[in-house]
């Protein structure tokens, strides 16, 4: 008897069911790429690298360079021939007063020195007689005595009348006021006809000589200690394109316990066309570290008590660098450690941008 003959088994679905992975197409990874970061760069180079202590300041006529003229006493102003702005000479003729009761004192002084000079001589003519009679026995000793004493109170009588009269002559001398150096009238407080009072606060006419011009800056006291006389500045004025020159005059030697600030006095190494009471910023050079290496502050990355700076590598990766800071002014700061010469500092787009990172030169 014959066997019965089972069907084959179709696993074309199993092999198909199988393979439909080997059948499709791989599916594609995802890669992830990013561009490049732009940045500027600097090669380090020696330099010189300034240590500025930076104050205020005003610029201010020098001691004896600025007059302010006002009246001997109440007075009225019969002349003065000076404007705002003239030029003057010494000598020139700057204000003439009328003082009407100086002029009575004067004549009133006169009279009493010749009043006095008369009693003196009339002491001694006596004093000479009254010698001779006594020498001869006729005059008592007693007139005598009395004659010198009388020549003695005279003498002095007139020491007195001769002070007052020169006091007085004196104090007439000013109500003639001629200018001491050459100068320019900056201010004109009256006119002629106009009476003045003997105050400070009643300006008449100020001087001041323009070739003699200098700087009073504020300058804060912990900074003072680096301040020498010498030392060179630059004096900024807004809206100048260039600063000019100059450098320290005197430091103070002593300051206010509760002050904040001390007047340091500069001067200009040329003439300057700057006018009196010009604000203006100063620069003094404290320090100087020739052949550093330096980097603009804004290169520079603090983090904690650290300091990095983004290094340009020749790899085309930055690279984040540790350095020591030396001395650091306003725009640069000097790298004492962890760089040398030559190497490439971002500058620019070092802010956020990750050790490592791809970078391209910004154009």
């Amino acid at each position: 008897m014959k066997r019965a003959q089972r069907p084959p088994v179709v696993v074309l679905g199993l092999v198909c069911a199988a393979g439909l992975a080997g059948c499709s197409k791989p599916a594609v990874e995802e890669v992830e790429s990013k561009a490049a970061a732009a940045v500027t760069t600097l090669t380090l180079a020696p330099q010189t690298v300034e240590g500025i202590v930076a104050a205020s300041g005003t610029v201010n006529a020098a001691p004896g360079a600025d007059w302010t003229i006002t009246a001997p006493e109440h007075a009225r102003i019969v002349e003065m021939p000076k404007a705002e702005g003239d030029r003057v000479k010494p000598g020139d003729l700057l204000v003439r007063f009328e003082i009407p009761s100086m002029a009575t004192d004067v004549a009133t002084q006169r009279a009493g020195e010749q009043a006095a000079q008369a009693r003196v001589d009339n002491a001694q003519a006596n004093l000479t007689r009254l010698t001779t009679l006594v020498d001869h026995g006729v005059a008592a000793q007693k007139e005598l005595e009395d004659a010198r004493r009388d020549l003695n109170e005279a003498q002095a009588a007139l020491a007195q009348a001769r002070a007052a009269l020169q006091n007085a002559n004196v104090v007439e001398s000013r109500t003639i006021v001629r200018a001491r150096f050459p100068g320019i009238v900056a201010k004109r407080g009256h006119n002629p006809g106009d009476m003045v009072e003997a105050t400070s606060a009643d300006v008449v006419l100020r001087i001041i000589d323009p070739a003699r011009l200098q700087v009073v800056a504020a300058v804060p006291i912990p900074d003072l200690p680096r301040v020498q006389v010498g030392k060179a500045a630059r004096i900024l004025v807004p809206g100048a394109d260039e600063p000019e020159r100059g450098k320290v005059l005197s430091r103070p030697a002593a300051v206010e316990p509760t002050g904040i600030s001390a007047d340091v006095r500069l001067s200009f190494d040329a003439p300057t066309r700057l006018a009196a009471g010009t604000p203006v910023r100063v620069e003094i050079i404290a320090e100087q570290h020739p052949n550093a290496l330096a980097v603009p502050v804004e290169a520079v990355i603090h983090e904690d008590e650290n300091t990095f700076v983004m290094i340009a590598g020749d790899d085309k990766k930055a690279h984040k660098r540790k350095v020591t800071v030396g001395l650091t002014n306003a725009k640069t700061a000097e790298l004492t450690g962890g760089v040398k010469a030559g190497e490439a500092v971002i500058v620019q787009g070092q802010q956020g941008l990750p050790d490592g990172a791809d970078i391209v030169q910004a154009k």
